[in-house]
């Protein structure tokens, strides 16, 4: 049977086979060389003037016309190509699709636009945007609070792979593959729009339902008396793509942590004590509380507060390691029991992006010495080679660098020379498609997988921006 894994390859396979005889173009002394990748004007799904004119200011920056070009290409690639608006239900509404992939994860459509957040103030066109997504998120959720992917159609089938999956589908959930990251997520984007905007229009009482249906499976997925309602199987001749037990994961031992039975790359956990997808939830749930009590519901920020500090609680008690010196460092997955996996994966959340997401600081000594480990051969997913250096997942296999952990690495530094060089491998990996893909060969970056994958290029966009405004002169020379 097939899984998303097929699919994405033979998409992959497809474009490099139509760009075998394309002449790519070379990084020369000027940009006369490179011509913008983005679609016509008239194609563009959707034109946000704030946006083209942060493009421009930070593209006239950039010195090297490679990144200048890779740049222009990528930070407006989710609104050029994977957005559709309309109305549902009488209220704005807009759909974000992966790329590749005409389904809508709740993780990557709120990833996906995050970056255009400090822009939305003064652009109307783009508020819009938000107020429909936050909106269709919350539809999404209601219909199923443990599913990670959503159809445009509510009639059309599961997406392919998930057709003959052993779970509790439901109409216009594309898979059901239980994350807690699925639910962080739309609270990171409705958080950071009503600080940025101070717009409350879109949580109206369907949103209000579908953030106490968050709580709700939270709770559930405490497992503190019963394995809960959440089970998954599928047929796969790949492991991680199923649960083991009758579809209820391995075995735990509750701890007031969150189950997360699936990670942020859709492969299934070893242990479902997410520690990355824990922290996660403890700031979600915070954020959470701070718009319900500003919004009047004292009550539920409460709850929300209790219930995040009491997963906060089990993390800093369970979910950490200890190196030959004593020192402390974040485990990737635990089961209660006493067992802990330490690796990372570049599906954001991981351990290495926690401060990007506001986890922690980025100069907490956990952390540190976390991002340390992370960053070597201590973790089993890390992969150097001729090309360049970073993390991968099993999601693609061994030597398979995601262009996303050299980006994680670059936001969470304050190194000016490790910025400047996870630029060069961003740079140099991208097959002179102008364009980031999910994971590239570590000696080979021809070899690649997902030539559209929008939250990649939009990430690569807003650490442009966030380069530019806090080290300049990296992008001068």
């Amino acid at each position: 049977m097939p899984t998303r894994r097929d699919f994405l390859k033979l998409i992959s396979t497809a474009t490099a086979a139509g760009m075998a005889g394309i002449a790519l173009p070379t990084l020369a002394g000027n940009a006369t060389g490179y011509v913008s990748k983005r679609p016509p004007l008239a194609k563009r799904k959707f034109t946000s003037q704030a946006v083209e004119r942060q493009l421009a200011r930070v593209k006239a920056a950039i010195g090297d016309p490679k990144l200048a070009w890779m740049f222009e290409n990528c930070y407006p690639n989710t609104l050029d190509t994977t957005v559709e608006l309309g109305t549902l239900d009488g209220k704005p509404d807009t759909f974000v699709i992966t790329g590749d992939i005409d389904a809508m994860w709740l993780r990557d459509s709120s990833a996906q636009v995050v970056p255009y957040l400090p822009l939305a103030k003064d652009d109307p066109a783009l508020q819009r945007l938000f107020r429909g997504l936050i909106r269709r998120q919350a539809h999404c959720i209601r219909i199923d609070p443990y599913a990670n992917a959503f159809l445009p159609d509510p009639h059309a089938k599961p997406l392919e792979w998930s057709v003959h999956d052993v779970t509790d589908m439901k109409p216009g959930v594309g898979e059901r593959k239980w994350e807690i990251d699925s639910l962080c997520y739309p609270i990171r984007l409705a958080h950071g729009y009503w600080q940025a905007t101070g717009d409350t229009r879109p949580f109206d009482d369907d949103w209000r339902e579908a953030m106490h249906l968050v709580l709700k499976t939270f709770r559930e997925q405490q497992r503190k008396y019963d394995h809960g309602p959440y089970h998954f199987q599928r047929t796969s001749a790949v492991p991680s793509e199923s649960l083991m037990l009758g579809g209820y994961g391995n075995p735990t031992r509750p701890n007031g942590m969150i189950h997360s039975m699936f990670r942020p790359s859709d492969d299934a956990c070893v242990y479902p004590l997410s520690v990355p997808s824990n922290l996660f939830a403890v700031l979600s749930l915070r954020q959470l509380a701070h718009m319900s009590r500003a919004m009047h519901d004292a009550a539920f920020a409460a709850e929300c507060e209790a219930l995040a500090d009491e997963v906060e609680r089990a993390v800093q008690r369970d979910g950490r390691m200890h190196d030959a010196d004593g020192k402390a460092f974040w485990a990737y997955e635990i089961d209660g029991f006493g067992n802990q996996l330490f690796m990372d994966d570049a599906n954001v959340p991981s351990l290495l992006a926690l401060p990007y997401l506001g986890c922690c600081d980025r100069n907490d000594p956990v952390y540190r010495r976390t991002r340390e480990l992370a960053w070597s051969t201590r973790n089993p997913y890390f992969f150097r080679g001729k090309a360049g250096e970073g993390i991968g997942g099993p999601h693609e296999g061994l030597r398979m660098i995601w262009p996303m952990s050299i980006m994680m690495y670059a936001q969470t530094s304050s190194d000016v020379a490790q910025i400047r060089q996870c630029l060069r491998w961003l740079r140099d990996t991208d097959a002179g498609s102008g364009f980031m893909h999910e994971a590239f060969d570590q000696d080979d970056p021809a070899k690649f997988t997902r030539s559209w994958f929008a939250w990649a290029n939009t990430l690569f966009g807003e650490l442009m921006v966030d380069i530019q405004r806090k080290h300049p002169e990296l992008l001068r020379g």
